[in-house]
């Protein structure tokens, strides 16, 4: 089964043997308002549409996507061809072939990394709780760390260069924050405030992709691709194409997956 014709196929330099794909609504089986392609088992969506929606996204890819169950926290695990679907984590890496590093999103932003080689494959879950974090140091910075880690394992002649993908989330013009998120970013980092811009009775709007490329460029990152923060990458203004659960309340997931092909 192709991919859909509708899925976006992230435009970067990765190297041969790594595959990617974000999801759309369309492709799937379910009915308003998950129509079609929900991924998400929580909520509320026919269990049977979604196990047949998650069946499609596989045949498509040809490896099996890893569902994590995601609470918007920091912790990152390593998938190999036992990972249960709904281990719980944010993010997820693997140096494997045959499975695929996914996360779901409805406005959170999804970022992929790879490096150089091709060697590790990673996807990461920035709603702005985990972007944030504790103490500046967040889940980019955690998925950053083990994927440099085992990156190196991998090859001991050093550590490669390490590229990121950033998918579609709520934009800049839609993301509507209070004081606290405002302060969980700019207290860390003054630079942060160029990513906020103040409105009437104490709220902002938050680019939370311009704050995903502050902390990569902050790790060291110099090749972050995807969403520049543009209306094209908005999940609340592209009703027809993608699921947002601050335009809708009540939303499908769509899926952003990421995977080594080959033998090794």
């Amino acid at each position: 089964m192709p991919l859909f014709e509708d899925w976006l196929i992230p435009d970067w330099p990765a190297p041969a043997g790594v595959r990617a794909v974000c999801t759309t609504r369309a492709g799937g089986t379910s009915n308003a308002p998950y129509h079609s392609l929900n991924l998400g088992d929580h909520v509320g969506d026919d269990v049977g549409c979604v196990a047949a929606n998650r069946a499609r996204l596989h045949a498509a890819m040809g490896v099996r996507p890893v569902f994590l169950n995601q609470v918007h926290g920091t912790e990152v695990i390593e998938l190999d061809a036992h990972t249960p679907d709904a281990t719980v984590a944010d993010a997820c890496l693997s140096s494997q072939t045959g499975v695929a590093c996914t996360i779901m999103v409805a406005d959170c932003l999804p970022v992929l990394f790879t490096n150089t080689q091709g060697s590790m494959v990673a996807a990461a879950h920035a709603g702005w709780r985990g972007l944030a974090g504790q103490g500046g140091w967040g889940i980019l910075e955690q998925t950053y760390k083990r994927f440099s880690a085992l990156a190196l394992d991998h090859h001991a002649q050093g550590a490669t260069e390490i590229i990121a993908w950033l998918g579609p989330c709520i934009g800049p013009a839609a993301f509507e924050v209070g004081a606290e998120v405002h302060a969980a970013f700019t207290v860390h980092d003054a630079q942060a405030q160029a990513c906020f811009t103040q409105l009437p009775g104490g709220k902002w709007l938050a680019d939370l992709a311009g704050l995903a490329r502050l902390r990569l460029r902050a790790l060291g990152l110099t090749h972050i691709h995807g969403n520049d923060s543009s209306r094209t990458w908005c999940t609340v203004g592209n009703t027809s194409r993608f699921f947002s659960h601050r335009r809708d309340r009540v939303s499908g997931r769509f899926a952003v997956s990421i995977w080594r092909e080959g033998c090794g």
